[in-house]
């Protein structure tokens, strides 16, 4: 389902952005796996509507793979035995790396990389639980310090399909250096294909890929405002205004197709990022932050694009 001989991009799952809007624009745009917003397993086993409406994918998201998070091995069962009943879904894989305090507190995200037990008694519940083709782990390098390798054939013994490795611990956050060495070192101690993630741009992703010798590419915030990230790495040349237009419209359009309405004021925090480093941006933002009309909205993203 996933040829990683091309070298595929995926998109990484971002709280609050990677929805299905965003998902369905970069899938149109060069991106060839697509992740769910992070959905707590809890949220899911308790029937939380939010948490549903997380699972809706567009057509287009083929392969589409839906991430949680959680700490309870009971919860974690329950869930993937939910998620079997959805149709659609590819692949399940574990959040290992959410530096976020509150999921932290929960033993979830990266606190699992100091259980490493309890983070191998979750990945082989979900591998003998789970009707999906895929199952994945996206991790960090540790959570004070580096034991990326250990985690690595961990997720290798339990047979994983792939692991996507952020290259910080999460004492590094999202502010320390990215270590590509040791995504490198993570590659060359296993198997399974190995996703490098952290701080990737178009400028720097084959440098990457040539010194991790991964297997593709995560990218994960350098996509906000700039999601033609996907088609500049795979076509090497910057994305001409008019794609970037055309993306940006699109993104629009998608947003009041599954939002309604609503889809205008959540559009503004993209619209944000879109209109950085432009002439007149602050005028631009002060101005859409005062409509909500839908056709007036979209006439001033053509006018100022």
């Amino acid at each position: 389902m996933i040829n990683f001989d091309a070298k595929p991009l995926f998109l990484a799952p971002l709280a609050g952005f990677s929805d299905l809007p965003l998902r369905n624009v970069v899938k149109n745009f060069g991106c060839d796996v697509t992740t769910s917003e992070m959905i707590s397993a809890n949220a899911l086993v308790y029937d939380s509507s939010k948490s549903r409406e997380m699972l809706k994918k567009s057509p287009n998201e083929k392969p589409f793979i839906v991430q949680i998070a959680g700490s309870n091995p009971q919860i974690i069962k329950k869930a993937i035995l939910l998620l079997n009943e959805v149709e659609g879904i590819d692949g399940i894989d574990l959040n290992c790396g959410c530096p976020v305090p509150k999921v932290v507190r929960q033993n979830a995200g990266s606190a699992l990389l100091k259980n490493l037990d309890l983070l191998k008694e979750i990945l082989e519940t979900i591998k003998q639980n789970s009707n999906k083709l895929l199952t994945s782990a996206k991790i960090r390098l540790g959570f004070d310090s580096k034991i990326h390798c250990q985690i690595a054939k961990i997720c290798q013994d339990c047979e994983l399909d792939y692991i996507a490795v952020h290259g910080r611990t999460r004492a590094g956050g999202y502010s320390a250096k990215v270590d590509y060495d040791a995504i490198g070192e993570v590659k060359a101690s296993v198997k399974i294909p190995v996703i490098a993630n952290g701080d990737i741009n178009s400028q720097n992703a084959n440098e990457i890929l040539t010194k991790t010798n991964a297997d593709g590419l995560m990218i994960g915030r350098a996509s906000i405002g700039n999601p033609w990230i996907f088609s500049e790495i795979k076509n090497g040349k910057t994305a001409s205004k008019e794609l970037k237009k055309q993306i940006i419209l699109a993104h629009f359009d998608a947003m009041i197709e599954h939002y309604g309405e609503k889809g205008v004021a959540i559009f503004r925090k993209h619209l944000h990022q879109y209109s950085k480093h432009q002439a007149d941006a602050t005028a631009f933002r002060d101005e859409i932050n005062r409509i909500d009309e839908i056709g007036k909205f979209r006439q001033k993203i053509v006018d100022f694009f």
